[in-house]
């Protein structure tokens, strides 16, 4: 596309800024508390290989089954029958879900006879949960 060859009007200028007058990067940094060049500031940062894994996992809790199956898992332990029941789903799905939760460390089996009773194994989920609930959860208090 070509460029427009009009001119500039004087009017277009940027208005000037009010307050204080920008303050140098290193300023800012110590303002800031960052203390330091960039450099430091990245060591505090998770690696790329950990945001991986932690993207992964999460995704594998971005569905409402799953979040449903992580709710009742932190309050008991349960077999899946009684979770697929609680979600309205079919047992073997409910076993794809929990299948899919344990690969990622979030849950653990135990067999008592012939039922399997899962249980949270990854206690961070109480907390994921306790934000997912303050942003999400509502008054209707359905099942």
């Amino acid at each position: 596309m070509p460029r427009s060859t009009t001119a500039r009007s004087p009017q277009a200028k940027p208005a000037p800024r009010s307050g204080p007058p920008p303050r140098a990067r290193s300023e800012r940094a110590a303002a800031n508390g960052d203390g330091g060049p960039a450099t430091q500031r990245e060591q505090r940062l998770t690696s790329l290989d950990s945001l991986g894994q932690a993207a992964e996992c999460l995704r594998t809790l971005a569905h409402p089954h799953r979040l449903r199956i992580v709710q009742m898992l932190l309050q008991g332990r349960y077999t899946v029958g009684e979770l697929a029941e609680a979600c309205g789903t079919a047992s073997h799905m409910a076993s794809e879900h929990l299948r899919l939760m344990q690969r990622c460390g979030f849950l653990t089996a135990s067999r008592e006879g012939r039922r399997t009773y899962y249980a949270i194994a990854e206690p961070h989920l109480a907390n994921i949960m306790g934000c997912i609930e303050q942003r999400f959860g509502s008054n209707d208090h359905a099942a």
